[in-house]
């Protein structure tokens, strides 16, 4: 009879999204603008009674903030889209009102949920920083994090985005395969 194979104990796998919202290390990989977008999100959150931030606090902040973000979209998108952003508290994000944003997009978050923030906001604001350094940039901007938005289909950024006719699969490609843009999207 032959002896079973050494038990190696169990470390636990680093969670990286998690991580990268540990608020030193992430702030410090911010633009000014994206840290003003994020704190911009969490008073939203706080103003609509949410628990967490979600993506479309950030979506919203996002486009209240940066000028990069707002130059992406033509005029009358980004009226349509600021234009839902504006109604979640009066209108359709009501539903939204006391749940928690899970789009499917990060099963489990390793164990670690970031205290005040969805998991799908925690995978965007975690996307952002790594287009940000495979750009080669030493901080994510607020470009970086809308293509991470656009890219999870099922978040509430998309929501509204596609409730606005803005084509986020079409946005997705767009920002995946170039720098920061100053052009506009369909």
């Amino acid at each position: 009879m032959r002896n079973p194979p050494p038990r190696v104990p169990h470390r636990p796998v680093p969670n990286r999204a998690a991580d990268a919202l540990a608020p030193a290390e992430a702030e410090a990989r911010f633009t000014a603008e994206l840290a003003s977008v994020v704190a911009g999100a969490r008073r939203r959150a706080h103003r609509d009674a949410d628990t967490q931030i979600d993506t479309a606090h950030l979506l919203h902040s996002l486009l209240e903030t940066d000028p990069e973000v707002r130059a992406v979209f033509d005029g009358a998108q980004l009226a349509r889209v600021l234009g839902y952003l504006v109604q979640r508290s009066i209108g359709y994000g009501l539903r939204w009102q006391g749940t928690v944003e899970d789009s499917g997009a990060l099963p489990v978050i390793r164990g670690r949920a970031v205290a005040g923030w969805s998991p799908p906001a925690v995978t965007a604001m975690s996307g952002a920083l790594e287009r940000a350094a495979r750009r080669g940039a030493p901080r994510a901007g607020g470009v970086d994090l809308l293509a991470a938005l656009a890219s999870d289909a099922s978040c509430r950024a998309v929501e509204v985005l596609e409730r606005a006719g803005v084509d986020s699969l079409s946005l997705a490609a767009r920002l995946a395969c170039s720098p920061p843009p100053s052009r506009q999207v369909s």
